[in-house]
């Protein structure tokens, strides 16, 4: 019993030790924020085709021929490599609700097809949307700008705030009569590039040619540095 309680006492003494020697690090919190803007270089056009008639055969049949126009037109407007692909497509019915209740009216059926285009070259854009409408397109769904290199966007972002914040440091220790001796943690958080979006419905019978204006996108990045920090050598 006696050996026990020893081995025990001195667990105790060395763990008290321990915190003796263990001299309390002083340190100061700073965030830097860094806001970069790019000119977007790559755009996704939703566009469709929307049809209707009184069975769903024939809204079904209308809308696959004339998005195989639209189709048509647009790889002949775009560059072979150009993605062009299927987001979305639905048949449902279409029904007049009366306001005194009772069973609702069957008034047909609506088809709706959506193709997205990836474009990298800007401007045709105008072009696009000018040769889908023209072919039958009936609804210009979304328009995102976006980057196609997003990456190096947001490591110049991340790179500039934490720069900002490591300077923060030094003026903040300075200020104070310390030095920054080391960095004890990062922390970063960048916020996910938000494409710009422009939505608009475009009839088939405009001709007159389709202006777009991309803007700019904002890429917002910040750093908060925790550093260690002594008196400053006088």
């Amino acid at each position: 019993m006696k050996r026990v309680l020893t081995v025990v006492l001195i667990c105790l003494s060395s763990h008290v030790l321990a915190q003796q020697s263990a001299a309390p690090v002083s340190s100061i919190r700073v965030t830097g924020d860094s806001i970069v803007t790019a000119k977007p270089d790559r755009v996704q056009i939703d566009i469709g085709v929307v049809t209707r008639a009184p069975q769903s055969l024939a809204a079904a049949s209308q809308n696959a021929s004339r998005l195989n126009a639209v189709l048509a037109s647009l790889r002949k407007a775009v560059s072979p490599d150009t993605d062009i692909r299927t987001i979305s497509y639905s048949l449902s019915p279409d029904y007049q609700y009366h306001p005194n209740g009772g069973e609702p009216t069957l008034l047909g059926y609506t088809a709706t097809n959506v193709v997205r285009i990836t474009l990298d070259e800007l401007p045709k854009i105008g072009t696009v949307i000018d040769a889908a409408t023209q072919a039958g397109a009936n609804r210009v769904q979304d328009i995102q700008f976006t980057l196609h290199d997003s990456q190096a966007v947001r490591a110049q972002a991340l790179r500039e705030a934490a720069i900002t914040a490591r300077g923060e440091a030094d003026t903040l220790a300075a200020a104070l009569g310390l030095k920054v001796v080391r960095i004890l943690s990062v922390e970063e958080t960048t916020q996910g590039i938000m494409p710009v979006r422009n939505a608009m419905l475009v009839m088939a019978e405009a001709r007159a040619p389709t202006p777009i204006q991309p803007g700019t996108i904002d890429v917002n990045a910040n750093v908060t540095l925790t550093v260690e920090v002594a008196p400053a050598a006088r």
